[in-house]
């Protein structure tokens, strides 16, 4: 069964808190304040191997030596993978917002303890064991590969790029300076491709009126051929290299025909810019022969494979 840590400096609210935890079958080891957290827990970092650490922590934030919001700094630095439940009560409103963003995971409101208290912590001991296991899963994770076949449908072209943002920020292989590059990468390829390939919507309209741009589109999200046409994204994560394809079904593009995006002048144009970016953030760009279909590779190790050819 999950095990608990009740931290507070009042013995009689760390009683309450523990008997409500275990009438669902929970441990519950207690403490008296921040300080006394960390020893427990470096005890046990130094007496169990690291699965039979707590399961969480339920802590006060008003106590002497080391606070509630010392506590979450102190443990998100050493031991991330525990979560911690704050128990607030009048006056401590602003630390408890500060302890939130420093990294714990949910509060309760001291008054509300028997109405609340077990429901945050199943559901915050839910979260932390996914979290767990990815990050164990993580360590044994060979490849990720991803396959998008997308409508020309502009809300569709949102929602990918959330998804692929998000495939990035949990990637094991990606580094976190890299990720946001990658990201913009993304998503200028895929909305190059669905704009100004399947819809054809030139560039040069957007420079001149924005909101025509725009609504044209959606337009042409209802119109043949432009609402029969696909966008098919391939993303390739390995520990070497992030490979991302993404072709349409628009008519192509002869590359030479677009002005360079690097000249001084052409910076502040909207068109080329994707392009700048694209090849600015990934190590090699290719596009085929028909100019419907680009393929980034991103070196993701100082030894990474050759890039694949293309």
């Amino acid at each position: 069964m999950p095990t608990i840590l009740v931290v507070d400096d009042s013995a009689a609210d760390r009683r309450l808190a523990g008997g409500l935890l275990s009438r669902d079958g929970w441990e519950v080891e207690y403490a008296s304040d921040g300080q006394e957290t960390l020893d427990f827990l470096n005890q046990r970092a130094l007496d169990f191997s690291s699965d039979r650490m707590v399961d969480a922590i339920l802590t006060d934030l008003q106590m002497p030596r080391i606070d509630g919001l010392q506590l979450v700094e102190e443990v998100s630095t050493r031991y991330p993978l525990i979560p911690i439940v704050l128990m607030t009560s009048q006056g401590s409103e602003e630390i408890a917002v500060r302890a939130l963003q420093a990294g714990a995971a949910s509060y309760v409101p001291k008054r509300n303890l028997a109405q609340r208290l077990r429901s945050t912590a199943r559901q915050v001991l839910s979260a932390a064991a996914e979290d767990r296991d990815h990050s164990r899963l993580s360590d044994r994770l060979i490849r990720q590969d991803l396959v998008y076949e997308l409508e020309s449908d502009l809300g569709l072209v949102a929602a990918a790029v959330r998804s692929v943002r998000s495939l990035f920020a949990r990637s094991p292989f990606i580094e976190d300076k890299t990720k946001l590059r990658l990201s913009v990468a993304f998503e200028e390829a895929l909305l190059n491709a669905m704009y100004h390939g399947n819809l054809e919507v030139d560039s040069k309209l957007k420079e001149s009126d924005h909101q025509a741009f725009h609504d044209l589109a959606r337009q042409r999200c209802n119109e043949t051929p432009f609402c029969e046409r696909h966008v098919r994204v391939e993303i390739k994560l390995s520990s070497s290299q992030a490979v991302i394809t993404i072709e349409d079904q628009g008519p192509g593009f002869e590359l030479g025909d677009l002005p360079d995006p690097s000249a001084p002048e052409n910076l502040a144009r909207a068109s080329g810019r994707g392009l700048l970016l694209i090849k600015t953030f990934m190590d090699d760009v290719a596009h085929n022969d028909l100019g419907n279909r680009i393929t980034m590779v991103k070196n993701l190790t100082d030894e990474a494979e050759p890039a694949l050819a293309i």
